[in-house]
């Protein structure tokens, strides 16, 4: 029910960008920018207490500023219309990592618990990958959201 009364509440009154508060915007111009992708590539994530060494990271933009307030507002706020563009942006991340080797690409959402689930009222990680393999598929790749892991 939760979704429901937030989705109508979107159509009727106006929003403010989840990045930056521009007003009367979801998501305005420039923090739709961000989210983009044009900044996807490796990076070196720290890795604490000499643990092992990890296989390659890519991300789609850092973790911060407005693209850290739109990944929230999705997450912990439900604005699910958010859901786009933040799949835009792990299809560009999953673009610049390329190499799948020919293969059908699987896209593995790190699940929730039940709990968090049903707090939320909805599924913020599956959501995202869900618009990241539409956007992939649209781009020509065979890609698909494999649930795979549990808790």
């Amino acid at each position: 029910m939760r979704g429901w009364w937030q989705e109508l509440a979107g159509l009727v009154l106006p929003a403010d960008c989840a990045g930056c508060g521009a007003a009367r915007s979801l998501l305005c111009g420039d923090c739709r920018g961000a989210l983009g992708g044009t900044g996807a590539g490796p990076v070196r994530p720290a890795v604490r207490g000499g643990g092992p060494s990890l296989p390659p990271v890519y991300a789609a933009v850092p973790y911060e500023g407005p693209v850290r307030a739109v990944v929230l507002a999705h997450k912990e706020r439900g604005a699910l219309p958010l859901a786009g563009p933040l799949g835009g942006a792990l299809a560009a991340a999953v673009s610049a990592a390329g190499g799948r080797g020919g293969g059908e690409l699987a896209l593995v959402p790190v699940p929730s618990a039940r709990r968090t689930l049903r707090a939320r009222g909805h599924d913020p990680a599956r959501r995202i990958a869900l618009a990241a393999s539409r956007r992939l598929r649209g781009a020509g790749e065979a890609a698909r959201v494999a649930p795979v892991l549990r808790l």
